[in-house]
């Protein structure tokens, strides 16, 4: 049950986020030729990202449903009991939006599309509140020593890990 879970929020919600938005706005324009073809690698690698970032989800017995989705969670399932720290997030604490940003860069490279890179841009910024504002003070109060310790070591978006000094 919790794999159908996964599915129905992958379809609403980066499906909504990274397929359907995008095509609305490129509203079926033909694939820019030639260079433009290099979009693929970073819409491969995207996908590749959520999916990666799905299964570890999976695995620590949630779903990437937000902790305010809590009313839909026969539907959506429900956020891990625990902080999810392993897998990609040992890199980045929100690769699963650096994946959904890497397919809507990718497919603005594709389509040659100045207004799908807008809505990356302004997508990045939604996700980057988000993120802030309601995902890390939510993460922090229901565990703030693992929290703290995971946000020293580990990146909101990218980037390698580092200790910060203590001194």
């Amino acid at each position: 049950m919790l794999w159908l879970r996964a599915l129905i929020f992958t379809v609403l919600v980066p499906g909504s986020v990274a397929v359907l938005a995008p095509w609305t706005i490129y509203n079926g324009s033909a694939l820019a030729g030639s260079w433009w073809q290099a979009g693929w690698p970073l819409v491969i690698a995207g996908a590749t990202i959520y999916l990666l970032c799905l299964l570890t989800f999976l695995a620590e017995n949630g779903t990437p449903a937000i902790f305010f989705t809590r009313a839909l969670r026969s539907v959506l399932g429900e956020e891990p009991g625990t902080l999810v720290r392993g897998g990609l997030y040992r890199y980045s604490r929100n690769p699963m939006y650096v994946g959904v940003l890497a397919v809507v860069f990718g497919q603005a490279i594709l389509f040659a599309s100045l207004a799908l890179t807008v809505y990356g841009v302004v997508l990045f910024a939604a996700f980057d509140m988000v993120v802030a504002f309601l995902e890390e003070p939510h993460l922090k109060a229901r565990d703030p020593f693992a929290f703290e310790a995971y946000s020293r070591t580990t990146p909101r978006w990218l980037g390698l890990r580092h200790q910060k000094s203590h001194q």
